[in-house]
């Protein structure tokens, strides 16, 4: 079913209170508009998140292909580079490493 057809949505306990607390906000008219906006919101991150995959994929496939094509690094030196990116506040995920990674290389 899609565009314009009213659907009928269960949600726990938990999650029907934190609507209907929304609602008494003022923010919100109804539990439409809530779930409508919490789904804008999953929508966006889902987009994002793909996004980031995409980057990471096309990161991956560029350095495997420089290992491929003989090219190698000082893991010494590429542990200090993302130590000085992790100092300054950038993100290690630019360089394929997830945070939870950081000191390994």
């Amino acid at each position: 079913m899609s565009g314009g057809f009213a659907h009928e949505c269960f949600v726990d306990p938990e999650l029907d209170k934190f609507v209907v607390g929304k609602v008494e906000s003022g923010r919100y008219n109804s539990a439409s508009e809530v779930v409508r906006e919490a789904l804008r919101l999953l929508e966006e991150h889902d987009r994002a998140r793909s996004a980031q995959i995409a980057d990471f994929n096309h990161e991956l496939g560029t350095r495997l292909a420089s290992l491929d094509r003989g090219e190698r690094v000082e893991p010494g030196a590429v542990r200090e580079r993302l130590e000085r990116k992790s100092r300054s506040g950038e993100s290690a995920a630019h360089d394929g490493v997830r945070s939870q990674h950081r000191g390994r290389v």
